[in-house]
């Protein structure tokens, strides 16, 4: 199985290299560092799909797990694509502050930004490389759990993106923080179902040889969201966009996991509790 894993890894890191250099090319030409969001999502659909046809695995646990892997990282890329790049957009704040923080050399600095990304994806991907490479003609209990958990957190996912879509196109609601479905019990549903279909592929991969050895993907992707470019760099903006109305927000709803609000003990002067 490892005699596979190495070869996998390398051709998904090439096309990967050209993929975020086009990437990145473009976002020189756009002004949009959000552009490589999109080669994320795809860009472990492409690693799966490389996987699938490189591994001499069982084929039908190679376009299980492939679909599970191309629909979601397909649907994340065309949602990322839609609500940051399409229609020139200007460039998510995030991108901004960073752009503003490293002051000289940034194109040069965005091309490794871009190229980490391209690394990160080859690491997360080894629950898909190890499904892909088992051979063994039965599908586990512990497969069906993890396609379980992964809809789970698809669905999700799927919705909190709907939900926060629909908030933000109603042209009231500029400067507040959307506060229904999901988002009224916790701050970041999105991320949080986000990491709920990374377990899914963990448990997924369990059932096939060395597959513990994924823990790295859920463990990793966790790290990222709540201490890399996820939560903190979309809180910060919030904080500096929205002010108060976010701060309020902060005190009141669970961070990541969903859980019941908390009630103020007192009023935020100038704003307002909201439901």
């Amino acid at each position: 199985m490892f005699e596979i894993i190495g070869p996998i890894a390398a051709v998904s890191f090439g096309l990967l290299f050209l993929t975020m250099s086009v990437l990145w090319w473009i976002n020189t030409k756009i002004n949009n560092a959000a552009i490589v969001d999109v080669g994320w999502g795809n860009g472990f659909a492409l690693v799966t799909v490389i996987a699938c046809l490189m591994a001499d695995g069982y084929a039908v646990r190679q376009w299980l797990i492939g679909g599970m892997v191309v629909f979601w990282g397909v649907r994340l890329a065309t949602h990322l694509f839609i609500d940051r790049v399409w229609g020139d957009k200007p460039e998510d704040g995030r991108y901004q502050d960073i752009r503003a923080r490293w002051k000289t050399g940034i194109n040069l600095k965005f091309f490794f930004f871009f190229q980490a990304q391209a690394v990160l994806i080859v690491l997360l991907s080894l629950p898909f490389m190890l499904s892909a490479s088992n051979p063994d003609p039965q599908i586990a209990v512990l497969e069906w759990v993890g396609v379980g958990i992964w809809a789970i957190g698809l669905t999700g996912e799927a919705l909190a993106d709907y939900q926060l879509r629909r908030f933000k196109n109603e042209g009231a609601n500029k400067g507040t923080t959307c506060r229904t479905g999901l988002w009224h019990y916790s701050r970041h549903p999105n991320y949080f179902f986000e990491w709920v279909i990374w377990v899914g592929y963990y448990v997924f991969a369990l059932a096939s040889p060395f597959g513990w050895l994924s823990i790295i993907s859920p463990i990793g992707m966790l790290y990222i969201l709540l201490r890399v470019t996820g939560i903190p760099l979309t809180e910060a903006q919030a904080v500096r966009t929205r002010g108060e109305n976010y701060r309020n927000y902060q005190q009141t709803t669970s961070m990541f996991i969903p859980w019941f609000r908390k009630q103020l003990k007192q009023n935020t002067p100038g704003v307002s509790k909201s439901p």
